[in-house]
């Protein structure tokens, strides 16, 4: 590992960067440097400013994947080297993020998902858990037996996206079914570990590739991978009369907008609501006239 590598992971961890971020970003920076075949502290402005319309033009990268790039630069030149460079700054200077809305699953496509015959009973178990309790894959894959607080009906979720920990909900249909996955198991450290290295956590890769594998089994449609149950656990507990400030902290948002945003697909706020021209009284028009 070469010294200035080193400075920014180190630079990343100082300042609580979670694993994740710390890896993608080295990785940006790495990408850089192969593209120019030259260290990244040698770059000058112009040939970055390049690299950033390559990832536009030809790569097409998406908005939200070339935004963490620029964060990723911006980050690397400005705090690890000291140089803020005119091409990052003004890289992307309007582009706006696609908003997406999140997708979910009805109650009878998860009871297809949930109840197949043929699906592995760790899979099961981690998928149900993902939507029990409105996990993101990290936080599922990194859950150890210690963290389940049975006696409060609670999971606790340490060190989560931004390194914040929190308690969301166990469910005591969940804890059945966890019961009967660690009869069947015996897991010792890790709630979900790894098939081939049972002393390390089962990867997001894996827990990806069966989830899609599920859906293929029952027959359901894609809608952003393992993370669509996560925004389904939101959708039904709006649904079912929780509050935006409760559901924030069972989800972990920093930002209140970020939960406020699933109340688009909470239907009785659509199905309740009168149409505008439904308001306009035609019989009394008519008497008018």
């Amino acid at each position: 590992m070469t010294p200035l590598r080193q400075k920014l992971i180190d630079e990343l961890e100082l300042r609580g960067y979670a694993a994740t971020t710390r890896t993608i970003y080295v990785n940006w920076v790495k990408d850089l440097a192969r593209f120019r075949r030259a260290s990244p502290d040698q770059i000058p402005d112009d040939q970055i400013r390049e690299y950033l319309l390559h990832l536009l033009r030809v790569r097409r990268l998406a908005t939200g994947t070339l935004m963490v790039a620029v964060s990723a630069l911006r980050f690397f030149y400005g705090r690890v080297i000291g140089r803020p460079t005119e091409a990052i700054e003004k890289a992307l200077p309007r582009m706006k993020k696609r908003v997406r809305r999140p997708q979910v699953y009805s109650n009878e496509e998860l009871e297809r998902l949930f109840g197949l015959e043929d699906l592995n009973r760790k899979h099961r178990a981690i998928f149900m858990t993902t939507y029990a309790a409105g996990l993101r894959v990290s936080e599922v894959t990194h859950l150890k037996i210690e963290h389940l607080l049975s006696d409060r009906g609670q999971i606790r979720v340490v060190q989560g996206k931004g390194g914040k920990d929190r308690y969301t909900l166990l469910s005591p249909r969940l804890l059945e079914e966890l019961r009967a996955y660690w009869r069947l198991y015996r897991p010792a450290e890790w709630l979900f570990p790894s098939s081939h290295f049972p002393d390390r956590p089962l990867t997001r890769q894996a827990v990806e590739r069966a989830f899609n594998h599920g859906l293929e089994m029952a027959g359901l449609p894609r809608r952003g991978g393992v993370h669509a149950l996560r925004h389904t656990f939101a959708t039904r507990l709006l649904e079912g009369g929780v509050d935006l400030l409760t559901l924030q902290r069972l989800l972990g948002h920093g930002q209140f907008a970020s939960t406020a945003g699933y109340l688009h697909v909470r239907q009785e706020r659509i199905t309740g609501i009168s149409s505008a021209l439904d308001l306009i009284d035609f019989e009394r028009a008519r008497k008018t006239d």
